[in-house]
């Protein structure tokens, strides 16, 4: 065994655990410092991970709509561990879940039994005791506060596809065709001053990066789990759409157009043009 060679200065301290310890040895004695040395390295690095660790947690995004009303995709911490889940179409409460902080669900779904709407976590809204329900649903406010809050949440979230690295993990193209779909499902009518989230037949949007309008025909693909490729026409404001040429905008046009938060609503087959509003 090799031999650990100590100062003599030291020596009268390692005599001293030697007795208050029972060590077998000096050697026995100096190995335990050594131990205990490395533990303590490994403690701090304990202490930093944590630290890291703490600042690394997700935050609340700082912009949403309401205090305590999130998305479930967005939800991080509940008060007191406690969240009362709801659907934004008919404004039924879905169920309420006791978790942990903080709270990390990458994937949840569940159906509304009151609308029979399928829903999942770009869609569920959670409800943190401290939102005056009783209040909303005496003074008929609960199903505008609901349908609001989900409408800011995809918004941001395309919002911040253009802002940062798409994760490789989302399939940008694939949510825009998710939302639209709720759009549909819920037939909503889309606010005029928030971009849109979908693209249907009947609709006539304004391009705020060209200013032109697009007229939508007709889609000309049929794809179940996919957002299709349209017929439309394209034309300037003032212009006589039915002297312009129609021609096909693919789907992936269409998404780049959503998610860059160009598109907002003209007009519908249903209503006449929209009043004039100034986008940021």
């Amino acid at each position: 065994m090799a031999t650990i060679r100590v100062r003599d200065w030291t020596k009268k301290q390692i005599e001293r655990i030697l007795e208050e310890e029972s060590h077998s040895s000096h050697d026995s004695v100096i190995k335990s410092l050594l131990k205990d040395r490395e533990l303590a390295k490994f403690a701090g690095k304990s202490v930093d991970t944590e630290h890291q660790k703490a600042e690394d947690e997700p935050r609340p995004p700082e912009e949403k709509a309401f205090d305590d009303l999130t998305v479930l995709n967005e939800m991080y911490r509940a008060d007191n561990g406690v969240l009362f889940l709801w659907c934004p179409n008919c404004g039924n409460e879905l169920a309420h879940l006791t978790l942990e902080n903080p709270i990390d669900i990458s994937i949840f779904e569940m159906e509304c039994q009151r609308c029979l709407n399928h829903l999942d976590q770009h869609a569920i809204i959670a409800i943190e005791m401290g939102y005056p329900i009783e209040e909303k649903l005496v003074e008929d406010e609960l199903q505008g506060d609901l349908k609001a809050c989900v409408i800011d949440y995809w918004d941001r979230t395309l919002e911040q596809l253009t802002e940062t690295a798409v994760d490789e993990e989302i399939d940008a193209e694939q949510l825009v065709w998710q939302f639209d779909q709720y759009v549909r499902n819920f037939q909503w009518d889309w606010p005029v001053d928030v971009p849109v989230v979908g693209f249907e037949t009947g609709y006539t949007f304004r391009n705020e990066a060209s200013d032109e309008l697009i007229e939508v025909i007709e889609p000309v693909t049929e794809n179940r789990n996919a957002l299709d490729s349209f017929e439309v026409i394209r034309f300037s404001e003032g212009a006589d759409s039915d002297e312009t040429a129609t021609e096909i905008i693919d789907s992936n046009t269409i998404a780049d157009l959503i998610i860059n938060r160009d598109l907002y609503i003209e007009k519908t087959d249903s209503q006449g043009v929209t009043e004039p509003s100034n986008h940021v």
